[in-house]
């Protein structure tokens, strides 16, 4: 799916750690919400509240779940799921547009 179709669009930016990840939150008419935006190169942790699912549009990066000590690796076309109330450290490579999935 290249669009999401019939959205509203928060217009306030979601900017976070200094500039590093800056996104938009759009929300569905069935109560869905989403956000689109980019990583830049930069070593992360993000927090999580709900589960996420990390849909990757373009970009390199690895990431390391909560509690696990391997680092995976991700790029463009893939994406990865992390639980509610968990945490995940992110580095990436190239800057990183992608799509977050939230419940």
């Amino acid at each position: 799916m290249s669009q999401f179709d019939n959205v509203s669009v928060v217009k306030k930016a979601n900017i976070y750690f200094d500039g590093k990840c800056v996104s938009h939150t759009l929300l569905f008419a069935d109560g869905t919400r989403k956000t689109i935006g980019v990583i830049f190169p930069s070593s992360l942790t993000f927090n999580t509240a709900a589960s996420e699912v990390m849909e990757l549009n373009a970009g390199r990066c690895r990431i390391r779940l909560a509690g696990e000590s391997e680092w995976r690796s991700y790029s463009g076309g893939e994406r990865f799921v992390v639980p509610g109330n968990s945490s995940f450290d992110i580095e990436t490579l190239e800057t990183l547009d992608y799509v977050c999935h939230f419940g």
